[in-house]
């Protein structure tokens, strides 16, 4: 069969490599795909993006694709989905009523107190004096989101009142995160250890995934600016087994139902982040896809055909379904420009790329591109993402620094210490 991956980052990668090594995949086209997959055998790059709908349904048509498997919120929040299953073409992901999870926060949260989802304190306001008035309320620090779509990085922490002030100021005019930030959603800020939960779900029926752990923040110790993801791990060990029994209980599945009796079933990947507090866990966030860079190493870590598993969701047999894992841990690290997530620079040239990898060591392309003498320069903010096995955090965090080492590009800059919570509760 021919399956079709939409999108150009690392999770996208790290999707078409797992699915390109199906024994039942002849071909894996990407679209619009980036250096990585262009260089990976199996894998065609389409130069089609990926929120162009109508390309996107043409391209499926023309080439004959069995199955499209959606990885960035973009093209989810703008309905492909509901256009492709219009065409009668396999399409997993969720419809665009059911992706207002995480393309509103300001629904999400509604959502959850609707349903009785535990999730932090919040008020969703339109400007900076009744932002101000609630953070008075609930007191600093504290947590202010972007209500739409920003990539990742519309989330900020506030210690003050000044701060909080000229960030709603920021995000309301438009001026920080686009028409994302023309409403606020202002959260209390939660206490904890923070940790990604992604199922395979289906209307009701759900499949737990891996836990993994992602690092927000851009510097080490978890400092600076939130971005898309620097790194991450898969277990979680701070999932244990009660941990993911009471998500499953609290949050996975009131999510499903109060989807289902909302009539907007949800079928994708669903992504809850969630803080582990001393009350139980607590929503952070809902997305509507797999996250970046947690992808990378869970996908690392499936032993199971994920092709197999996607089609067992779309035909309604995800509850006699299992998935197998492999034992090691994943550990991924993000090597980004330097400068991100404000202004870097792209176009330089990465080096090392083709160096003799081990089998427990793979390099998912994100921010990359092929130039026009052939060479593969840096084309976004998160360049790429080292992913190793190891027997246990510390072995998988020694093996990516080390390899991490024969890779490199002017200004690039990466976190030393991913998964140090792990290793420090080890």
């Amino acid at each position: 069969m021919n399956v079709l991956i939409i999108g150009n980052g690392g999770r996208e990668h790290a999707l078409a490599w797992k699915v390109a090594r199906s024994p039942r995949v002849e071909q894996v086209l990407v679209a619009p795909g980036n250096a990585g997959t262009a260089r990976e055998p199996g894998m065609e790059n389409v130069a089609v993006d990926a929120t162009d709908i109508d390309g996107l349904v043409a391209l499926a048509r023309d080439r004959q694709v069995h199955l499209t498997i959606v990885g960035p919120e973009a093209p989810l929040a703008a309905g492909l989905v509901d256009r492709f299953q219009s065409a009668g073409l396999a399409c997993f992901g969720p419809r665009a009523d059911a992706a207002r999870l995480e393309s509103s926060k300001a629904f999400a949260k509604d959502f959850m107190v609707r349903h009785q989802i535990p999730t932090a304190g919040h008020a969703t306001v339109d400007n900076v004096a009744d932002g101000l008035k609630f953070a008075r309320t609930i007191g600093f620090p504290l947590v202010l989101k972007a209500d739409g779509l920003a990539a990742g990085k519309g989330v900020v922490i506030v210690d003050n009142e000044d701060q909080a002030r000229s960030t709603l100021e920021d995000m309301l005019s438009g001026q920080s995160f686009g028409a994302a930030g023309h409403r606020v959603v202002v959260e209390e800020f939660l206490v904890g250890e923070e940790a990604s939960f992604i199922v395979i779900a289906a209307n009701r029926q759900v499949l737990p995934l891996a836990s993994s752990q992602d690092h927000k923040r851009r510097d080490d110790g978890d400092r600076g600016p939130n971005t898309g993801g620097m790194g991450a791990y898969s277990p979680a060990p701070a999932v244990s087994e009660d941990v993911h029994d009471t998500i499953m209980a609290d949050i996975i599945r009131p999510t499903l139902d109060g989807l289902a009796s909302d009539g907007c079933p949800f079928t994708g990947f669903l992504y809850a982040g969630v803080m582990l507090t001393a009350a139980g866990p607590r929503v952070l966030e809902f997305n509507v896809r797999f996250g970046d860079p947690e992808t990378q190493p869970v996908m690392m870590r499936l032993e199971s055909d994920l092709v197999d598993l996607v089609e067992a969701a779309l035909e309604g047999r995800l509850d006699r379904t299992a998935a197998k894992w492999d034992r090691r841990v994943a550990l991924g690290v993000v090597l980004a420009a330097g400068g991100y997530p404000q202004d870097y620079a792209r176009g330089e040239p990465i080096s090392g790329l083709d160096t003799e990898w081990p089998g427990h060591v793979k390099v998912f392309h994100a921010g990359t591109a092929i130039d026009d003498n052939g060479s593969v320069v840096t084309s976004g903010g998160r360049v790429l993402c080292l992913t190793a096995l190891g027997d246990d955090v510390a072995q998988a965090q020694a093996e990516a620094y080390r390899w991490l080492a024969h890779i490199g590009f002017r200004d690039a800059y990466h976190r030393t210490d991913i998964g140090f919570r792990a290793i420090g509760r080890d």
